[in-house]
């Protein structure tokens, strides 16, 4: 199921719908405690120091009872009642002094914020501005609990001016709530995870905004049946690369073949040409012409990646503009190509996918990239309305996929709120040269198989998540990783 993005009324709507089926807060907060253990042994090793800043509130609750569960850790607890007083202890103990009893020392390697929770809505004086201040500029990644301590979780500001936590990584309760994903708390919120299964009743809520989750995909795509080949897995052609730019098309053929299409056919310019087929082999690799034909028969069409030399004809932008408005395959446009499309009124039935960043999503309804990212969801739905009701993947931190589902009768200007999803997974390492371009051709590749037409949310979803989580896998392992490294993961990550 769908789980939304909600606000703090309804976070306290469906906790007080918790406790009045009968469960326990108690029983909660061992099971976030759980969770919050979970994550800090992942983001730690064996022997590492674990500090863990608690509250007097349930946010505090939360954070001590991991405490138990951080196995072969060596785990302090600092409770923080007054900031003031609090304040030199925690500076001795982030420096690796222990406290008299703990006989051992070491800089902590994370810190758990357990100060301050959902429910803090108060300005904070001067002793708690100063207690967080020394908190981030300790620069030990911090592991929040719930919501970054000092954020107001509707709206991503701090309660009180510059007096919040500054995360490494956020690990939400129940859901995500809708202040965490905005713009402005990016750099308090860091890496936004959702503790999901800890004890509540099912979500009573619905949003327009959802979260992915990784179990959305248990047995997607479906099995192959055992007899088939590669005409049951679709034909994908691939208009890509141009002089200066073919390495773009190398890397979406690539992705497309994570994918496993039946058949994947790329075309490209003459002065390209050489560069790229000698780099491919189970992709066919063709000179684009006016005429060519394929994409009648073709059961997706990827256009895009790499065609950015100025010298392109004229008739190789007509005919993407054709494409848009008559093909019936479904067509997916990235890149240079994007610039290329006008507005159109399609059909229903016509699968057509447009893969921004927020630069060219500005250009495509020009306006600013600044006012693209300060309303992602709005610029999602008017990408869709502008561009015949498309899906849309407006690429870049929490990546969102959706689309507007047509227009109100009342109000024929207006997109109408259909669903769209956010992307938990990738980090800032994907922001390399080409990766766009594998995702590109990695979403093409799938769409080209016919039994991935049938849910096209759920595939493109499904795309972007998994080249996020070949990010994150890379992560994990080295540092230094690069795109070409990217594809030898995609699609390797399970539910």
């Amino acid at each position: 199921m769908p789980l939304p993005v909600i606000n703090l009324a309804r976070m306290r709507e469906w906790e007080r719908a918790t406790w009045a089926a009968g469960q326990t807060e108690a029983e909660v907060i061992r099971r976030v405690g759980e969770k919050i253990a979970e994550r800090a042994l992942q983001l730690t090793r064996a022997g590492d120091p674990i500090l863990i800043l608690a509250g007097k509130g349930h946010n505090g609750d939360d954070a001590r009872a991991a405490r138990k569960l951080l196995r072969d850790r060596r785990v302090d607890v600092l409770d923080v009642i007054n900031p003031e007083a609090a304040l030199p202890e925690f500076l001795k103990r982030s420096a690796g002094v222990p406290p008299a009893q703990a006989g051992q020392g070491g800089r902590a390697a994370l810190l758990i914020d357990g100060l301050f929770g959902i429910g803090l809505d108060r300005p904070l004086d001067e002793s708690w501005k100063k207690f967080m201040a020394a908190v981030n500029q300790s620069n030990i990644p911090i592991l929040a609990v719930d919501v970054p301590s000092g954020l107001n979780a509707d709206t991503g500001d701090p309660v009180s001016q510059d007096a919040a936590i500054e995360a490494a990584v956020t690990l939400t309760v129940g859901a995500p709530k809708i202040g965490l994903l905005a713009q402005n708390a990016w750099p308090f919120v860091g890496r936004l995870e959702v503790a999901a299964d800890v004890g509540l009743v099912p979500c009573p809520h619905k949003s327009e905004l959802n979260w992915t989750l990784p179990e959305d995909f248990a047995g997607f795509p479906p099995r192959r049946a055992a007899a088939a080949h590669k005409g049951s897995f679709g034909h994908l052609a691939a208009v890509a690369g141009s002089f200066g730019f073919h390495g773009a098309a190398v890397l979406a053929a690539r992705g497309a073949q994570r994918a496993q299409p039946g058949l994947i056919t790329l075309f490209t310019q003459e002065d390209a040409y050489h560069t790229i087929a000698a780099q491919l082999q189970s992709t066919m690799v063709n000179l684009w012409k006016p005429e060519t034909k394929l994409f009648d028969a073709a059961s997706a069409i990827l256009i895009g990646p790499g065609l950015a030399a100025p010298n392109l004809p004229d008739e190789m932008k007509s005919i993407t503009r054709r494409l848009w408005r008559d093909s019936k395959s479904p067509v997916i446009v990235d890149a240079s190509a994007l610039d290329w499309l006008a507005p159109h009124v399609l059909p229903k039935d016509l699968i057509r996918v447009v893969t921004p960043h927020p630069g060219e999503a500005a250009r495509m309804l020009k306006t600013t990239t600044q006012q693209v990212q300060g309303d992602r969801l709005r610029a999602v739905r008017n990408l869709s309305q502008r561009f015949g009701n498309c899906w849309v993947a407006l690429k870049g931190h929490q990546t969102l996929v959706g689309r507007s589902a047509g227009l109100r009768s009342d109000e024929a200007s207006s997109p109408q709120e259909g669903e769209i999803f956010v992307n938990p997974s990738g980090n800032p390492h994907l922001a390399q040269g080409g990766s766009g371009d594998v995702l590109a051709g990695f979403i093409a590749g799938l769409l080209a198989q016919p039994a991935l037409q049938t849910d096209i949310g759920k595939t493109l979803r499904y795309a972007v998540w998994q080249h996020g989580a070949a990010a994150d896998k890379l992560q994990m392992t080295r540092t230094n990783w690069v795109v070409e490294d990217l594809l030898g993961e995609l699609g390797n990550a399970t539910p």
